[in-house]
């Protein structure tokens, strides 16, 4: 009886963990954030990591966003000079709903960095992470709203910056 629970449970978990990674990753093929939903190896990774993004930097504007790669279905899009690459189970999930998803990422990004690029990120890879893992919970889309996933954001640096002032006055 435990076992059967136990399976069901590793089953329905499998079938909710869409997205297995997101990739932030510039012109140059250099990653700038990789947040991981699935464990892997690190050497697994930066194969991984490696191919998939000589493949979307390889293919031009005209051809399609979507790649099949080892089992994954690989969704990109370029913004300005970074490339946002979210990897899904190759079965279940819907492209487009993906795109939106990256789309929502980016915009969100834009609404906090104020035009979101490559140094923000790289400057704040704390606060981009956090923006990612308030929109994807254990691989699943938990959140689209702009302003949901930046209040919380919103509200530590507010409190950071009076912790500073508080700080200064002395």
């Amino acid at each position: 009886h435990n076992s059967n629970a136990k399976r069901l449970a590793a089953s329905l978990n499998q079938k909710l963990n869409m997205i297995k990674f997101v990739l932030m990753v510039n012109k140059q093929g250099q990653t700038r954030l990789a947040s991981y939903f699935e464990w892997y190896p690190i050497q697994e990774r930066v194969a991984l990591e490696a191919e998939i993004i000589r493949r979307c930097l390889s293919r031009t504007e005209f051809q399609c966003s979507f790649i099949e790669y080892r089992g994954f279905k690989v969704i990109y899009r370029r913004y300005a000079s970074l490339f946002f690459v979210v990897a899904v189970d190759g079965d279940d999930e819907n492209e487009l709903s993906i795109l939106e998803f990256i789309h929502s990422l980016v915009e969100t990004m834009d609404k906090y960095f104020e035009s979101v690029c490559e140094l923000d990120i790289m400057f704040h890879i704390d606060k981009a992470h956090y923006i990612v893992d308030e929109m994807v919970a254990n691989g699943c889309i938990v959140e689209n709203n702009k302003a949901n996933i930046l209040k919380p954001l919103m509200l530590m640096d507010k409190s950071a910056s009076s912790e500073e002032s508080i700080f200064s006055r002395r």
